[in-house]
């Protein structure tokens, strides 16, 4: 990295560092110039925040700005490293190859990948820069965490230049079976790319299983359970952290890998503290009101995306219009719809169709006193957000293919009145949590049209009991246990390695004093 990005008096001072494409802070120019940094919205920064500000650590990532040469600043208690990234990079690495070529794969080619050698000569470039800046932050035998399918390199970089670090790796979004992962064509520098950490988790099991399968298929490395057992061909590894080298059965030298699921998850408190506020509840009160105060409220929160099945949903919904079991007087749909990726063809064809389905919609069922589908194609502040949660009757969580879906587990948080009904697609990695929700295949219209009647026909009590056992999970399995969960799995992970090595030392110890003996005697 070089010294206008991190200067030397900052380099090898953390003993936790974050590595992300996004930075959690966005820069903000203003009108005369003037520049400042504001928190940024989405799930991993609010997933990782409050971890950052208890370690004290440092957060290695982009600022979302081309060009931008900004110097390592603190920010709310976080010490922020900025790398920087030109148009041709964001173009290539980050809109070309992250997202129109590993996104659609890992979401089960929903739309289909391109496949471009610049692209990935670019993402190679990018990722041994991020690579640099953590290892230049880095202290001595520092934990360095890196996220998402952005910097899946990282890992085997960071192992190659600094092995005396312990490495995790975090994949927010889905890992596709080997029949879809395949088609890559750099498959196998992808898989050893991750294999440089000690410790790499996912959201499901189903997709660290498919992790585990595609490393045998390539590299036919040994795998047990959640173990992988990498080999170790340069002695600078050993040297640099002999406590990870053992003998594996085949008598080479290894170091093991744990790959297991991890299910991400919120800040399950702040959100029940938001929706408690009077204020929010009145806005709540006021949300339905503007609606036209309909009997039954349902919402849709999504990036817009095509792994979201929002075309599913609305389909879904304007049939139950179009078949009168149904009406806009009874029942209104609001549809928040954040901006993302605008500069990606997929995602401005996508739009156009939404909007072009919603305006079908309104215009077909919408009166004057009552609309049909209130569609916002904007990002809504959290108190907003948490508003709409109070106001919806009906959450719709109707993803094709999903990591998690952190807006589910925010619906539920923000239910304290334990009523409310989610309707959850078990494409997405929150269906292995939240059970008690009513599971939908998205892909299955009829289906989903009668879980959304179930919805609006469900008694208070099963609502009740329901939602009871969704919060219970929730708020029991929040973001400081999903982070406290992987750190004491790379700790654990250290430990083991270091009393396998131990005992490997106690019993070559006790080989030589025998063998000593003997001559001896």
């Amino acid at each position: 990295m070089s010294s206008e990005t991190t200067p030397d008096d900052a380099s090898g001072t953390y003993s936790l560092v974050v590595v992300s494409n996004r930075l959690p802070v966005d820069k903000v120019v203003a009108a005369d110039g003037s520049e400042s940094w504001r928190a940024s919205p989405g799930g991993l920064v609010t997933a990782l925040e409050p971890v950052m500000r208890e370690s004290d650590g440092a957060w290695v990532g982009w600022a979302g700005v081309a060009g931008d040469h900004s110097e390592p600043f603190e920010n709310d208690g976080i010490s922020i490293v900025p790398v920087s990234l030109s148009a041709e990079d964001v173009e290539f690495y980050y809109e070309g190859f992250s997202n129109d070529t590993l996104w659609p794969l890992y979401h089960d080619v929903i739309a289909p990948p391109t496949y471009h050698r610049d692209w990935w000569d670019s993402y190679l470039i990018v990722n041994q820069r991020f690579a640099d800046a953590a290892a230049a932050v880095a202290a001595q035998g520092a934990t360095v965490w890196v996220q998402d399918y952005q910097l899946q390199l990282v890992p085997k970089m960071l192992r190659e230049s600094r092995p005396d670090l312990v490495i995790g790796f975090f994949n927010h979004i889905p890992f596709p079976a080997y029949g879809i992962f395949s088609q890559l064509p750099w498959r196998t520098q992808i898989v050893e790319g991750l294999l440089g950490a000690d410790v790499i988790g996912f959201q499901r099991v189903a997709d660290a299983g498919n992790f585990s399968r595609a490393v045998r298929r390539l590299t036919g490395y040994t795998t047990k359970g959640a173990t992988i057992e990498v080999p170790i061909e340069d002695e600078a590894e050993v040297q640099g952290n002999p406590l990870r080298a053992k003998v594996s059965r085949r008598g080479h030298q290894v170091r093991t890998v744990t790959a297991r699921a991890f299910p991400i998850s919120i800040d399950a408190a702040s959100f029940e503290e938001l929706a408690h506020r009077p204020e929010i509840q009145a806005r709540a009160r006021e949300i339905r009101q503007e609606l036209g105060d309909p009997e039954i409220v349902m919402l849709g929160v999504d990036r817009l995306d095509y792994t979201k099945g929002i075309g599913h949903r609305l389909k879904a919904y304007g049939e139950l219009l179009a078949e009168g079991k149904i009406s806009v007087a009874d029942a209104s749909l609001v549809q928040v719809a954040s901006p993302s990726r605008e500069r990606v063809q997929t995602y401005m064809t996508l739009r156009d169709e939404i909007e072009l389905t919603v305006g079908r919609i309104n215009g077909d069922f919408s009166t004057i006193s009552h609309t049909a589908i209130s569609y916002l194609h904007q990002g809504r502040p959290r108190d907003e957000m948490v508003a709409l949660y109070l106001a919806a009757d009906i959450m719709l969580v109707t993803a094709l293919r999903d990591g998690m879906n952190l807006v589910a587990k925010e619906y539920v948080a923000t239910r304290f009145d334990n009523d409310g009904v989610l309707v959850l697609s078990e494409f997405a990695g929150a269906a292995d949590e939240l059970k008690a929700a009513l599971l939908v295949n998205p892909h299955d219209i009829e289906g989903l049209k009668e879980a959304i009647l179930r919805a609006m026909q469900m008694p208070r009590h099963e609502r009740s009991r329901r939602m009871r056992s969704l919060r219970k999970r929730v708020k029991e399995h929040d973001v400081a246990r999903w982070s406290k969960s992987f750190l004491d799995a790379l700790a654990d992970q250290t430990l083991a390695q270091s009393s396998a090595d131990a005992a490997a030392a106690a019993d070559e110890s006790a080989s030589e004093s025998a063998n000593g003996g003997d001559e001896q005697s």
